[in-house]
């Protein structure tokens, strides 16, 4: 038996800490030890093993050391890799030195090297050849950092595929590597002559990402991988819209001629466009008879990690199969690749948002590649001003992610590193990032002078020839090229450049991608009503649960109750019921659902039980997967505890998926906030800058209820803000019926009039019995920009006062005992806050011929809030016929109390304020009115 075959690496470190034990005192081990022990030598290779009586004299010190000091080269060797172009390494890391292993030369030389085993080494020779030849290995011009991988088989794997040599030893066209390098160089070189200081982000220093991602469109291309996404910020970004996605040369050069006669269709669609090195473009790769991959490339803003998120969703949804009903059927179905700065990716927190995404059960995407563009700078700040770690890929680590570091000047490492990265990808499914070490050749910018503030490093820069001569004198030492044969080629490709230069016609190559105008008036076309029967139907069918389930004893109540709600012609059907039954509407109409968010799943208030939890075993029973009516898959999610990252999933989703309804739901309301970058970039100017038209629902819990400051506010406003030549739906409504003619109605628009729809939805009020709406609104209704006072104590001649609200602030109105008081003041809800209902208020207007005010009335301060919004509208609605007047909380910086006492006051001050509007101007009250 071979037993030094059975150890190695830790395992053979602890068979020997374990021999000596055995050879100090046999009864220091276990007796299976023992029996081991009785035959084994650690020198044992493939002869006979040695008896314990023949046993040479063995330096156990020696060996044990040998081999801790071989694992350590495997976990660290990378620290002392030849890692940067601009510098070499001075010193060898202790951790990987003889001495820190009390280990001499001498000492390895004395023990063969089958004390070590290289994975696809021969064991011949010394241990201390097999230790070169690992340091070779580890501690060349690529690193390889997978010390943190806890997984056996991906560990072994990584570390037998470095030592093996698999991918370092794959033949390649040297040549036409350096033909490949010489378009990159040429590219750069033509935009820098010809259009001097004029920002690109050029990708010189890091000019082997080129041929990186070729590698990975062609391995896609060969498993026939349906579609590759790439997203990326803007350094190099010119240089792969060019070469990896075939953007026309003159489609880009017309972009910096930026011509005179641009077109704009600004008063159209609010079109502005973006900068050139913003923009995003799709490429389709196979041949004659088949696709096999698509290649696309979104758009991204200069916040440069947003796209990360929104990448992962596009890739989640390409994956995800959804045209049946019950639950999604996932596959692996595209490759996700993301760019990241070396400063972006370990200072901007939506990169752990995302990487967090990786394991996380909905959001998982097979694997992502990570390429990190280092170019050792941020835009001036030097590594040390930029983060703590060691490396800008460190954050990588806490995931459980290998790391490959490579030195952008050599391709061989660089081709070795993209092959292994991707080999794991489709092996384990998981996420791999290569640390891609280069530098930056100028400024931030073409523009920018970096030696005003690295004026060392960029001394180093100007000495330095780029990759593309380093490979082209190799070449030459190999014979494989022409001493003059290099200069030629680049030149031949400039040449081209400047072909398309002289012939470029600016105006007819602008291409931009302006999104078609929807359909005049499908917003109002839509049908959302549903027939009695099918909502009693489908109401039965979610109530049905497995013979074994039990459910817990607390919503047993409830559901017994919503059982018999279509028995009584007059019941109620309130807001968590009315949304149910708008999701199995929806699924039955063949549209898929995916609902995520800060605990979707029984929602913040106990209110939807999407997914129902056995009381007993914790099974799961979701019975919008189960009813039978259902054509299109149903998917409820728990997001992580995330805005910007989980809200820029969902817009990547509904980016790749426009036909299926995708719904993200805050905690409260008040959280968007944090996901306030990736909503203003992405999802509301998204269309003007790039033609995206996403889709996403928001459900934002929001109203003023004694709560404190962060759990009162949506921030209205701040998408009010935003809101702009039709660009988005904001809706506050305020009862089941209406919340569900609303959700029918953005599903049955995804196709013909896609928009993100932005809903501030009720808290304290979900259960309230003025929420609650009849079965005849569900049957017979539809979607209300404004609702009329259909509870007016007097006459509409009489009204002189028009109180409008939006929310939940009507309740307490209309609750109100002062209500009962004042017949001349009506109480009218704006439901849709935009598009803005000019039509709809102006016939309700007309509908009350001795109006002398308009009073518009918010829990929310004055300066947040719809007011500062609606002012203007207001006011030329009513062409200075009436006026129009403001009531509630003074400007603030803060939306709401702390109190819930000092709540409750000023609660009651506004509605008192409200319904004695007159008396108060006529008295001089301290009540501001502002016009």
């Amino acid at each position: 038996m071979n037993h030094k075959k059975e150890f190695t690496g830790p395992n053979l470190a602890y068979i020997l800490e374990l021999y000596q034990k055995y050879q100090a005192n046999p009864n220091a081990v276990d007796e299976e030890s023992r029996k081991l022990f009785q035959d084994w030598s650690p020198l044992d290779g493939d002869s006979t093993p040695h008896t314990n009586a023949s046993l040479p004299t063995v330096n156990l010190s020696a060996i044990t050391g040998a081999v801790h000091l071989a694992r350590s080269i495997r976990s660290y060797g990378y620290l002392s890799a030849n890692l940067n172009p601009l510098e070499d390494v001075e010193e060898e890391n202790r951790l990987v030195s003889l001495a820190f292993h009390k280990l001499t030369k001498e000492d390895l030389a004395s023990l063969p090297a089958s004390v070590l085993s290289i994975s696809g080494t021969q064991m011949d020779g010394n241990a201390a050849e097999a230790i070169e030849k690992l340091r070779s290995i580890y501690s060349g011009t690529i690193g390889y950092d997978y010390g943190h991988i806890r997984t056996p088989e991906e560990r072994d794997w990584l570390y037998q595929t470095a030592e093996s040599g698999v991918y370092r030893q794959q033949p390649f066209d040297k040549k036409k590597l350096l033909e490949r390098l010489s378009q990159v160089e040429a590219f750069e070189l033509f935009l820098h002559r010809i259009y001097p200081g004029k920002t690109r982000f050029s990708v010189e220093g890091l000019d082997m990402l080129i041929p990186m991602l070729d590698e990975i469109v062609d391995a896609s291309a060969r498993e026939k991988m349906p579609k590759v996404l790439i997203g990326m910020a803007h350094r190099g970004r010119l240089n792969v819209l060019a070469h990896i996605l075939h953007k026309p040369y003159t489609q880009i050069l017309a972009e910096f001629a930026d011509p005179k006669g641009r077109a704009t269709t600004w008063d159209e669609l609010g079109w502005t466009g973006d900068v050139k090195y913003h923009a995003g473009a799709q490429k389709l790769v196979g041949d004659a008879k088949e696709i096999h991959t698509v290649i696309h490339m979104p758009a991204n803003p200069s916040h440069l990690e947003q796209i990360d998120p929104v990448l992962v969703g596009m890739a989640r949804a390409t994956n995800t199969k959804v045209d049946r009903g019950g639950a999604p059927k996932y596959e692996n179905a595209s490759l996700p690749v993301l760019i990241h700065g070396d400063a972006s990716f370990i200072g901007q927190g939506i990169v752990a948002e995302t990487l967090n995404f990786s394991h996380v059960q909905g959001y998982k995407t097979s694997g992502t590649l990570h390429i990190v563009a280092n170019n050792q700078l941020g835009f001036t700040a030097n590594e040390n001003e930029s983060r703590s770690s060691l490396h800008a890929s460190d954050l990588a680590e806490g995931f459980e992610i290998p790391v490959i570091h490579v030195n952008a000047d050599d391709p061989v490492a660089c081709l070795e590193a993209i092959k292994t990265a991707f080999a794991y990808r489709q092996k384990f499914e998981k996420d791999f990032v290569i640390n891609l070490i280069g530098y930056r050749r100028y400024g931030h910018n073409e523009g920018d002078e970096p030696r005003f503030t690295q004026p060392v490093m960029y001394r180093k820069i100007d000495k330095h020839p780029t990759v593309r001569k380093i490979w082209a004198k190799k070449l030459e030492e190999e014979n494989l090229l022409n001493p003059n044969e290099a200069e030629e080629i680049i030149q031949g490709f400039l040449k081209n450049l400047q072909q398309a230069s002289e012939q470029l016609d600016a105006e007819k190559e602008l291409i931009e991608p302006i999104p078609t105008p929807p359909p005049s008036g499908a917003a109002q076309k839509v049908k959302t009503a549903v027939t009695q029967k099918r909502l009693k139907d489908l109401n039965g069918n979610l109530l049905l649960f497995p013979d074994s389930f039990r459910l817990n004893l607390k919503l047993v109540k409830a559901i017994e109750k919503r059982k018999t709600l279509f028995n009584d012609s007059q019941a109620k059907i309130d807001w968590a019921a009315a949304e149910e039954l708008a999701f199995a509407s929806i699924l039955e109409d063949g549209i898929p659902i995916r609902l995520t968010g800060q605990d979707s799943a029984r929602g913040t208030f106990s209110q939807r039980h999407a997914i129902f939890y056995d009381s007993e075993t914790g099974d799961k029973h979701i019975p919008l997967q189960t009813i039978p009516q259902a054509k299109a898959a149903f998917e409820v999610l728990n997001s992580p505890l995330s805005e910007a990252g989980a809200i820029g999933f969902e817009i990547g989703y509904s980016l790749a998926a426009p036909e299926r309804l995708v719904i993200w739901e805050a905690q409260y309301g008040d959280f968007v906030n944090n996901a306030q970058g990736v909503i203003d970039e992405f999802l509301l100017s998204g269309r003007a800058k790039w033609g995206f038209t996403p889709s996403l629902v928001l459900l934002l819990p929001h109203g003023n209820e004694g709560q404190g400051p962060d759990h009162s506010s949506g921030r209205i406003e701040r998408f009010l803000g935003l809101a702009a030549e039709i660009n988005v739906r904001i809706a506050y409504p305020t009862t089941a019926a209406q919340y569900f003619h609303l959700l029918r109605r953005q599903a049955l628009l995804l196709k013909t009039d896609p928009l993100p729809l932005i809903v501030f939805t009720p808290k304290g009020l979900l259960r309230h019995p003025l929420t609650s709406s009849s079965i005849e609104e569900f049957t017979s209704g539809k979607w209300q920009r404004v609702i009329d006072d259909s509870t007016l104590p007097g006459k509409k001649s009489d009204v002189q006062n028009l109180i409008l609200c939006s929310g939940r602030i009507y309740v307490d109105l209309v609750t109100s005992e002062l209500r009962k008081e004042n017949k001349d003041d009506a109480i009218v809800r704006v439901e849709q806050l935009y598009p803005f209902p000019q039509k709809q208020l102006k016939a309700l207007l007309d509908e009350y011929p001795n109006l002398e005010r308009l009073i518009w009335i918010q829990e929310e301060p004055f300066n947040m809030g719809a007011w500062n919004y609606l002012r203007p509208l207001l006011k030329d609605l009513v062409e200075e016929k009436l006026s129009v007047h403001y009531v509630g909380r003074p400007e603030s910086s803060s939306p709401a109390e702390g109190s819930s006492t000092l709540y409750r006051i000023n609660q009651q001050l506004l509605i008192e304020q409200a319904f004695a509007f007159e008396k108060q101007l006529q008295t001089s009250s301290v009540v501001k009115t502002r016009g």
